[in-house]
C-alpha cells in the first residue's frame, strides 16, 4: 500500500529542506522526482544527492508565482508524456517583522510564494488529474495553520490559508478521485528556520515547549509524506497532519 514505484511526484521548493527530505522519502519509496526551484545550481546539486542513492530525478525550473510560466511547464511535461501524479506544494518563504512595521511588499511577495503559489501550480496539475480520474496533491502547511507568535502574523496567515485551501480543494476534486491533505511540520531544522535554531533562548524555549524534547528532523517527514502519496490514504482527504513532536497537544 506503501509502494510508489511507476509514479511521478513533483515537489516545489524541493533544492533544499523539507522539499529535498519530502523528495527523498518518495524516492525512496520507488517514484521518480520531478525537483522545482528557481535557480538551476541548487537543483542539480540537490538531483545529484538523489541519484547518487538510486533514485530517478527530473529537474524543472520555474517560479512559482508566475502562473504562465507555471502552466507552461506542467503542460510540458503532460504533453511530453510525464505524468505528474503527486504533487507536493512545498515552495514557501518566511520573513520576519513587528507586524505594525511590515511593507506591503512585503505582505504581497510572502502571500505570492506561500499562497498563489499552492493555487497555481496546484490548479494546473490537477487540470490533468481530473482527466486520469486520480492523484495525490500533498500541500505544507505548518503550526502556523493553527497558532501565531510575534513577528509572523503575515505566515501565519499564509499558512491558515492553505490549512482551508487544502479543504477547498478536498471539496471540489474529490469527485475526480484525488486525495488532497495538507502537512503540517512544527520546528525543524532548515534553511528557513536558521534565525531560530541558532538563538540559544528560542532553542531552550523550544526544546522544553515540545513534548518530545528536539526539533524536528527532517527524515521525520518521509513516513507521513509516503502515506499521503500512496494507496494507503485513498480515503483521506481535506486533512492537515501536523509533525510537530506533540507541540500543539500541550499548552
Amino acid at each position: 500500500m506503501f509502494d510508489l514505484s511507476g509514479k511521478t511526484a513533483l515537489i516545489t521548493g524541493s533544492g533544499q529542506g523539507i522539499g529535498l527530505a519530502i523528495a527523498e522519502g518518495l524516492a525512496n519509496a520507488g517514484a521518480r522526482i520531478i525537483l522545482n526551484g528557481r535557480r538551476p545550481e541548487p537543483l542539480e546539486d540537490a538531483a545529484r544527492r538523489l541519484r547518487a542513492d538510486g533514485a530517478d530525478v527530473l529537474t524543472s525550473v520555474f517560479d512559482v508565482t508566475d502562473v504562465e510560466a507555471v502552466r507552461a511547464a506542467v503542460d510540458g511535461f503532460e504533453a511530453s508524456g510525464v505524468v505528474i501524479d503527486i504533487l507536493v506544494n512545498n515552495a514557501g518563504i518566511q520573513k520576519r517583522k513587528p507586524l505594525e512595521d511590515f511593507e506591503p511588499g512585503d505582505w504581497r511577495a510572502l502571500m505570492a510564494a506561500n499562497v498563489d503559489s499552492v493555487f497555481y501550480v496546484g490548479q494546473a496539475v490537477a487540470r490533468h488529474m481530473i482527466k486520469r480520474g486520480r492523484g495525490k496533491i500533498i500541500n505544507i502547511a505548518s503550526v502556523q495553520s493553527e497558532a501565531a507568535r510575534p513577528t509572523i502574523a503575515p505566515y501565519t496567515a499564509s499558512k491558515g490559508a492553505i490549512r482551508n485551501l487544502t479543504k477547498g480543494m478536498c471539496a471540489d476534486w474529490a469527485r475526480h478521485g484525488i486525495q488532497v491533505n495538507a502537512i503540517g511540520p512544527g520546528y525543524f531544522v532548515t534553511p528557513l528556520n536558521k534565525a531560530l535554531y541558532e538563538d540559544p533562548e528560542f532553542d531552550a524555549w523550544l526544546r522544553k515547549r515540545t513534548p518530545a524534547g528536539r526539533w524536528g528532523r527532517l527524515e521525520d517527514l518521509h513516513g507521513i509524506a509516503v502515506f499521503l502519496a500512496s494507496p494507503a490514504s485513498d480515503f483521506v482527504n481535506g486533512q492537515t497532519i501536523h509533525v510537530d513532536g506533540g507541540l500543539l497537544s500541550v499548552l
